[in-house]
C-alpha cells in the first residue's frame, strides 16, 4: 500500500514538474565550492539533469564521463553501476561536487536507492509514452490549425480575387456603357448658346451691333469640339408672304456669310439654314414693335452631347436691334 502510495505521489510531482518548470527559481551555484544537493530529478538532457530540492528550488546537475553513479549499498556497502542515461525524471537521490562557471553542479558522485531507481524507472516507463503521445497529439492539432489557417488565408485570397475580378468586370461594363452612351449621343445636340440680330424693313444687311453679337457666337463656337451653328431668319408681315419668304432667307445667308468670311467657321459647321418669312411671328405684326422684332435672324450654337460631357444651355445672349424706319 505504501509502495502504491509513493508511486502515486511521484507520478504527481512529475506532472506538476512538466507543468511548473518554467515558473521554479535556479539555485547558481559558486565556482570551485563544494556542495551535496538532495532532490528529485525534473528534467534531463545527454549532459545533464535538473534537480529539484524540497523548498521548489531547481539545481542544474552536469554529468562528466567520470561522473560515479551509482544505487546505494546494502549493509555491507557497495552499490551497481548506472549509465546517465538511465536517470530518469522522479528519481530521488543525492549529487555532490562543485560548483562549474555556468552556476551549476559538476557533479563527481550521484547516488540514489535501488527502490526509488525501481520506482522511477517504472512511472518513467507509463508517464513517458503518455508525453509522447499528448505531445504528438499537439502537434497534430497545431499541424490542423496551420492547414485551417492556410485555407483560411486561401479562401479570403479566392474571395479578394473574385471581388476584384467582379470589380474589374463591373468597370469594364460601365465602361461599354459609357462608350455606347457616348456614340449614341454624338447625334445628340444641345444648345449651348443663342443670339438674334434685327434688321431694317426690306433689308439683310447686318448692322454693326449685329455684327459684334455674331462675333461673340463665333468665338464661343471655336472653343469647342462637336459643335453646329443653326441659322434661321424671318420677316415681319408687312408685304407678300412670298416676298418676305424671300427676304428672311436673304437675312439668314447674310449671316452666314459674315461666319465664314469674318472667322473662317468651317462649312461643315453651319447646319442647313431656312428662312420662315412671316411665320413663327414673336411678336404683333399689328404694331411698330412687333413688326421691329419678326424682323430677325436667330442664331443657336449646337454642341453634341457625345463629344462634349459636361454641356449646359448657358444664357441667351440678349437680342440685338437696328434701327428700324
Amino acid at each position: 500500500m505504501i509502495k502504491k502510495l509513493s508511486v502515486l505521489v511521484l507520478s504527481l510531482m512529475i506532472g506538476a514538474g512538466s507543468v511548473l518548470a518554467q515558473n521554479a527559481q535556479v539555485r547558481n551555484l559558486a565556482a570551485g565550492q563544494k556542495y551535496k544537493i538532495k532532490g528529485v530529478v525534473v528534467a534531463q538532457d545527454d549532459t545533464s539533469i535538473m534537480v529539484r530540492d524540497s523548498v521548489g528550488v531547481e539545481t542544474k546537475v552536469v554529468i562528466a564521463p567520470t561522473t560515479s553513479i551509482k544505487t546505494k549499498g546494502g549493509f555491507f556497502g557497495g552499490g551497481d553501476n548506472v549509465a546517465s542515461s538511465q536517470l530518469v525524471r522522479g528519481l530521488s537521490l543525492e549529487a555532490e561536487g562543485r560548483g562549474d562557471t555556468t552556476g551549476g553542479l559538476a557533479a563527481t558522485k550521484i547516488r540514489f536507492g535501488k527502490d526509488d531507481f525501481r520506482v522511477a524507472q517504472s512511472i518513467d516507463s507509463r508517464v513517458g509514452p503518455a508525453e509522447a503521445r499528448l505531445t504528438q497529439a499537439e502537434e497534430n492539432a497545431q499541424r490542423v490549425s496551420g492547414q485551417i489557417d492556410e485555407l483560411m488565408a486561401i479562401s479570403n485570397a479566392a474571395r479578394g480575387g473574385a471581388k476584384a475580378a467582379q470589380e474589374t468586370a463591373d468597370a469594364a461594363i460601365a465602361g461599354v456603357n459609357a462608350t455606347n452612351q457616348r456614340i449614341s449621343a454624338l447625334d445628340e445636340y444641345v444648345v449651348q448658346s443663342t443670339a438674334t440680330v434685327n434688321f431694317r424693313v426690306n433689308s439683310a444687311i447686318l448692322s454693326p451691333e449685329a455684327k459684334a453679337s455674331l462675333d461673340e457666337v463665333a468665338t464661343a463656337a471655336m472653343t469647342m469640339k462637336g459643335y453646329v451653328i443653326e441659322v434661321t431668319g424671318f420677316a415681319s408681315a408687312e408685304g407678300s408672304t412670298k416676298k418676305n419668304k424671300a427676304l428672311s432667307q436673304r437675312r439668314a445667308q447674310a449671316v452666314i456669310d459674315y461666319m465664314i468670311e469674318t472667322h473662317n467657321v468651317p462649312l461643315r459647321r453651319i447646319g442647313q439654314s431656312f428662312g420662315f418669312g412671316e411665320l413663327q411671328a414673336v411678336a404683333d405684326n399689328a404694331t411698330r414693335e412687333g413688326r421691329e422684332q419678326n424682323r430677325r435672324v436667330e442664331v443657336k450654337l449646337l454642341v453634341s452631347r457625345g463629344v462634349n460631357q459636361n454641356v449646359e444651355v448657358r444664357s441667351t445672349t440678349p437680342e440685338t436691334t437696328n434701327d428700324n424706319e
